[in-house]
């Protein structure tokens, strides 16, 4: 009987573990939180219930697309230390478990994101398509894999928009915008410390191939175009979508602050520069989306 509740105790955490790790519960929390502030950016009027539908539909599919995403890649996920003890290549989650829970996750998602509005239903089965049928395939074949991979990256931000206004224009077209420049030095940095890692699954994302000053120069330069999109909305020519003069100046400091750790790896060259780059990235992207809504809401 001792024995039984052993095992149970250690095998249920591990389902959990597992599930949150096929579905990458902690990148698609990230995602959901872009897509929210995009709503919130975007409504007049906060409905409480659109912006669960629109947690839920977006979890559901980031959740799709990186469990398909680890289906596709499960034998070069094996070769590599950080993705070898992934739930598929350690043998712990099946394909077809793997594929029942993605394909469940896209309905559930579609659906749900339908009931808002069809564009953003739409425009979440694209990011889907393009993550699974892309970006997953070129990332072995060419460094462009990033380029195409920044298309249903960028799209959270500017589906909230969707959701709120059930339109495209200038203002989630910013939007989309801004979230796609700023993959480019997160990825690239991710890129760079794991490079070697990358290297035994064979595949390309720096955009030189190595980890050079071509490399460097390119990041600092999207840092740099990141940060002149991000002030746009100051300027009073993206519609809606506006910033204040304060908060125009915040986001301004938080992109410089990004740009000196680009310039600080273009400098050192080192894997643990392009880890603070890295981390610094991904808290550039959330404090700018809190500065965005703060602002629209106290302005």
């Amino acid at each position: 009987m001792a024995l039984s509740n052993t095992k149970t105790s250690v095998t249920t955490p591990s389902v959990i573990s597992d599930f949150k790790e096929i579905t990458k519960m902690r990148l698609s929390v990230s995602v959901v939180f872009s897509s929210l502030a995009g709503y919130l950016l975007g409504v007049d009027v906060v409905d409480f219930k659109v912006l669960l539908l629109l947690a839920l539909g977006g979890y559901f599919m980031v959740g799709a697309s990186n469990g398909f995403n680890q289906i596709i890649e499960k034998d070069l996920d094996a070769l590599m230390n950080r993705t070898k003890n992934r739930p598929i290549p350690a043998g712990r989650m099946s394909v077809t478990t793997a594929f029942i829970i993605s394909s469940i996750f896209t309905l559930l998602g579609i659906i749900i994101l339908y009931s808002i509005n069809k564009q953003t239903a739409m425009f979440g089965a694209i990011s889907i398509f393009l993550y699974t049928c892309a970006y997953t395939p070129l990332k072995t074949k060419t460094p462009l894999a990033v380029f195409v991979g920044a298309i249903p990256g960028a799209i959270p931000f500017m589906l909230g928009w969707v959701a709120a206004t059930d339109d495209f224009g200038i203002e989630p077209g910013t939007l989309f915008a801004l979230q796609f420049f700023w993959q480019f030095p997160h990825f690239w940095a991710i890129g760079w410390f794991l490079y070697d890692d990358y290297k035994k699954g064979g595949f390309f994302m720096l955009p030189t191939g190595k980890q050079d000053k071509g490399t460097a120069v390119q990041t600092i330069m999207y840092c740099i175009w990141t940060v002149i999109i991000s002030i746009l909305p100051v300027f009073g020519f993206t519609g809606r979508l506006q910033l204040s003069i304060v908060a125009a100046i915040l986001v301004f400091g938080l992109g410089l602050w990004m740009i000196y750790y680009a310039v600080r790896l273009f400098r050192l060259m080192t894997e643990k520069a392009a880890k603070q780059l890295m981390l610094v990235s991904v808290s550039y992207i959330t404090l700018v989306q809190i500065v965005y809504v703060i602002d629209k809401f106290i302005a």
